[in-house]
Formats: structure tokens, C-alpha cells, sequence
């Protein structure tokens, strides 16, 4: 088996986490839909001691949400996740349109990535700007030869 560059295993390893989180995200959005009074059951009647605060904040946020915003939502969660997989896979398999992809994708994501930090820097939104900003750098550096 060839042995791949650790920073190429990283940004797959990257990339496989984002797509599976977003499908998970997708599939809970499209259940939440499908299944919204049970959620709003669950809201009402669910007995949160301070170890749930993510999970009724989340709640709030579906419930809040109109059915058509849960849908668009749940299917382009799946959309980008099935790309950013597709992405991951390339990558592995060190296709140059995989490499042109993912540059593209992630160096379009930075403007607004900036934006959001002026607007209010967070942790986790200064993490994912360094990640996407690394990953964009690694790429642009390591970028693949065309073969003839």
C-alpha cells in the first residue's frame, strides 16, 4: 500500500469527519421534520438538569424552525456532505480534480469565513478558519503535477 503524506492523511481524516457529521446532521434534520411533535413532546416534557443545555438549545432551534427551512436544511446538510465525501475520497486517491475541488470549495469558504470573525470571533469559528486556511495552504503547496 503506498504511503501517504501525513498532512494529505489529515485532511482526509478531516474531510471523512465533516461529511459524517453533516450526515448525521442531515438525517436528524429530515427525522426532526418527520417526527416533530415528537420533538416538541420531548421539549415540553423533558426534565434537563443542566447536563442537556446543548440538546434543548438545540431543540429550541428545530422547533423554532419552520418545516420547510427543516428540509432545506436536512437536504443540503446531505448534499454537502455526500461532496465533501466525494472530496475525501478523491484526495485519498490523489486525483488532481480532487485537489482543484477542495481548493475551490475551501478558498470560496474564507471570505465569508473572515466576515463571520468580524462580526464576532468564537473559538470554534477561529478553528475552522485555521483548519480551512492549513488546509487551502497544503494543497496550493502540494498541489499535483498534470501528467502527460
Amino acid at each position: 500500500m503506498k504511503k501517504r503524506p501525513f498532512g494529505l492523511v489529515a485532511i482526509v481524516s478531516y474531510k471523512s469527519f465533516v461529511a459524517a457529521l453533516l450526515m448525521v446532521t442531515s438525517i436528524a434534520l429530515l427525522l426532526a421534520l418527520k417526527n416533530y411533535q415528537v420533538l416538541e413532546n420531548l421539549s415540553s416534557n423533558y426534565v434537563l438538569e443542566g447536563k442537556g443545555v446543548m440538546i434543548n438549545w438545540l431543540v429550541e432551534k428545530i422547533l423554532n424552525s419552520n418545516r420547510k427551512t427543516l428540509a432545506f436544511s436536512g437536504i443540503g446538510a446531505g448534499i454537502y456532505a455526500i461532496v465533501t465525501a466525494i472530496e475525501a475520497i478523491g484526495l485519498w486517491y490523489e486525483k488532481r480534480w480532487a485537489h482543484i475541488l477542495v481548493v475551490g470549495l475551501v478558498g470560496f469558504s474564507i471570505p465569508p469565513e473572515i466576515y463571520e470573525l468580524v462580526r464576532g470571533i468564537s473559538i470554534i469559528k477561529l478553528i475552522i478558519f485555521a483548519v480551512n486556511v492549513a488546509v487551502l495552504w497544503y494543497l496550493l503547496q502540494n498541489f499535483p503535477k498534470h501528467k502527460h
